[in-house]
């Protein structure tokens, strides 16, 4: 993987080059090599192990000990979490790299990416004290990523246009749970579009014809009914009856009957629920608890 010396890795494990040839010769690890002139270089792997670790027990002797045991480790969440704290994009890059040669990029995104970046967040990111500049890195970062990934996605193969509505801020959470969403359903091949909640629902007249839609996706939690109503009556105008509403992560209360179905909280539990329903699967057509009632042909 290569090699660094003994500044940047003091660096690295955030102790001071005394400390760390201090550990070296009470535990002989990590074990530099030695340039023709003397110079300690570490294994980089060998670092970033002991970092992990050290990060895990706050206890050196404990750290060397797993970081012997199980190395670098593969891929994770925690190790991702950790490089984007330390705002190592090449590094947060690199881990999910690793990812996608042992995970698909469905599951890279859902068991990597989205719980790395949830776990940076502390409190409302929109609340009085903002939110804390590695989250706000991760969101960025992970916002690039998605990005990048949809515009990779292959041509749609499937008949069916699902166009979804995102009701979250711009550092919510549900923002990249959104946009995990519209790539998850592109690489399953439907015709995806999506749009934040505050166009104009008179103005997508063009958009809706353009794509047909045969599912309208909800969510995000900063949309009054109202406005999810405008937009859903809009799509319901130009493909009829036939347009159906689903719910992703909550975006309608909870409460009384509803035949809107929810997707669930997850971009692949809500892509097998949209399978499931398109192929016509009874058994799994819905999800979670009932939705409050809401009439979309009455609002508008």
């Amino acid at each position: 993987m290569g090699v660094i010396r003994t500044n940047a890795a003091s660096a690295m494990l955030g102790v001071s080059p005394n400390t760390l040839r201090s550990w070296e010769r009470r535990f002989s690890y990590p074990t530099p090599r030695r340039t023709a002139g003397g110079h300690r270089q570490y294994d980089l792997a060998e670092i970033e192990a002991l970092r992990a670790a050290f990060e895990e027990t706050h206890n050196i002797s404990s750290a060397i000990a797993i970081a012997q045991q199980r190395g670098a480790g593969p891929a994770s969440a925690p190790r991702l979490r950790s490089a984007l704290a330390r705002f190592e994009e090449p590094e947060a890059d690199r881990l999910l790299e690793e990812s996608l040669a042992v995970r698909s990029l469905e599951r890279t995104v859902e068991e990597i990416l989205l719980p790395a970046v949830e776990a940076l967040a502390d409190g409302d990111p929109h609340g009085e004290a903002g939110p804390p500049p590695e989250y706000a890195f991760a969101h960025r970062w992970a916002t690039a990523w998605l990005a990048a990934a949809r515009r990779l996605a292959p041509p749609a193969t499937r008949s069916e246009g699902v166009l979804v509505f995102d009701a979250s801020r711009p550092l919510d959470v549900d923002a990249l749970h959104a946009q995990a969403l519209e790539l998850v359903l592109r690489r399953g091949g439907w015709r995806t579009l999506g749009f934040t909640i505050d166009l104009d629902a008179s103005r997508m007249s063009r958009a809706l014809s353009a794509l047909e839609p045969r599912a309208v996706i909800l969510t995000g939690r900063h949309a009054s009914l109202e406005v999810l109503g405008q937009l859903v009556y809009a799509a319901r105008r130009t493909g009829g009856d036939r347009v159906e509403v689903f719910d992703y992560r909550d975006a309608l209360p909870t409460a009384g009957h509803s035949t809107v179905v929810r997707l669930g909280s997850t971009p692949l539990a809500a892509r097998d629920t949209l399978l499931a329903w398109c192929d016509g699967d009874p058994e799994r057509r819905t999800a979670g608890p009932a939705l409050a009632p809401v009439r979309w042909t009455d609002v508008g």
